[in-house]
């Protein structure tokens, strides 16, 4: 058997960089202080894209990751994966003007984008109040879409498993022991010390402790993310809808997954750590998307969930080795379910050895 790997965390990252890393032969082991996809990656709007995606390099990264999406599900028939494209509009001057330059930012790039009228949008989605739409301006980006993270990440899981991979879960990572700038061990709360030859932070909004225990800072600004999921509704929504006071996207069974920006801070945390949201926040976000979609005005709530979003400091993604520790690898960002499968891919590479720097000079962690 190769090298043993330790990956710390069991979301999107950690999950596609096991399945990498068990391809290559690696011994690996994964830790979760919770359930696989429990923590963001089961509390995210998911969307796949390369929008806005600012310095170059990080649009070319997401162009890629939304390229190993559409490959990974040809080749295993992945239904957690849907590209329908992505509808945007603005409702004021302010707005348009920032989504005429998005779309000629990345029309610039050679990246599909187009505007449609009314009539154009509607035959697209035809379940949205027509009087809710501009005329035209409206921005489609069609080789956009979501996907299922829990279905992903059982899919990247199970590829991992069948290589012999080892997933351990609600047993937090605890330490490092670091020796002359090598990682040796990972620790856990169980007692459990795993030596290792390499170990990849794949901890999502952890990823600073984890960093932590190796003598390293990694600045976060991590936020969080309210998101509502209906019940079942009779009504067709198709893709990702960005409309000026809600954000859409179907959710399988029926359902519908409502986000509004503007209520993310109605998250609040108890003094014991529980998180709340305001009910009249709830009800405000779903009040949106009936008026966005008439037909869903039956609708109720069925679950809300808050996702801390993981944010290096300055926005850009953290991947691969670190200087001082060589054995040390990063898989830290937002954007993880666009990035994850690729950029996953690239980290167990150069986990195993194969110096990835062509791909990831523009995201390693001593820019920070």
């Amino acid at each position: 058997m190769g090298e043993h790997v330790v990956v710390i965390g069991a979301g999107v990252y950690g999950a596609a960089v096991a399945a990498a890393l068990t391809r290559r032969g690696a011994r690996v082991t994964v830790v979760d202080a919770g359930a696989p996809a429990g923590g963001t990656s089961g509390a995210t709007f998911s969307w796949t894209n390369a929008n806005g995606k600012e310095p170059r390099s990080y649009h070319d990264l997401s162009v890629a990751g939304m390229a190993a999406h559409r490959r990974l599900a040809a080749e295993a028939a992945g239904d957690w994966y849907h590209e329908h494209g992505n509808l945007e509009w603005a409702e004021d001057e302010t707005g348009v003007a920032e989504l005429r330059a998005k779309v000629a930012g990345v029309l610039a790039y050679g990246y599909e984008a187009c505007w449609l009228r009314r009539a154009e949008a509607l035959s697209l989605e035809p379940g949205i109040d027509p009087a809710l739409l501009p005329a035209d301006e409206i921005a489609f980006f069609p080789r956009e879409g979501w996907v299922e993270p829990a279905r992903l990440i059982g899919h990247l899981l199970a590829s991992a498993a069948s290589g012999d991979a080892e997933v351990v879960h609600d047993d937090a990572v605890t330490g490092l022991e670091v020796t002359e700038g090598t990682v040796g061990a990972v620790l856990l709360a169980s007692g459990r010390r795993l030596a290792a030859d390499a170990v990849v932070n794949a901890a999502g909004p952890q990823a600073a402790r984890i960093a932590g225990f190796a003598g390293l800072t990694l600045p976060m600004r991590n936020t969080r993310g309210v998101l509502v999921y209906t019940s079942p509704v009779a009504v067709s929504v198709s893709r990702v809808v960005h409309a000026p006071r809600v954000h859409v996207r179907p959710d399988g069974a029926g359902r519908l997954l409502l986000h509004d920006p503007e209520v993310d801070g109605a998250a609040r945390v108890s003094a014991d750590g529980e998180i709340d949201v305001d009910r009249a926040a709830v009800e405000h976000v779903l009040r949106e998307g009936r008026a966005l979609y008439p037909g869903i005005r039956a609708a109720t709530v069925e679950s809300v969930r808050v996702g801390e979003r993981p944010i290096p400091g300055d926005g850009l993604p953290v991947l691969g080795r670190a200087l001082r520790l060589p054995n040390f690898h990063f898989a830290v960002s937002h954007s993880g379910a666009t990035l994850s499968v690729h950029a996953g891919d690239l980290v167990a590479a150069e986990a195993l050895g194969e110096n990835q720097d062509d791909a990831l000079a523009a995201f390693r962690f001593e820019r920070l």
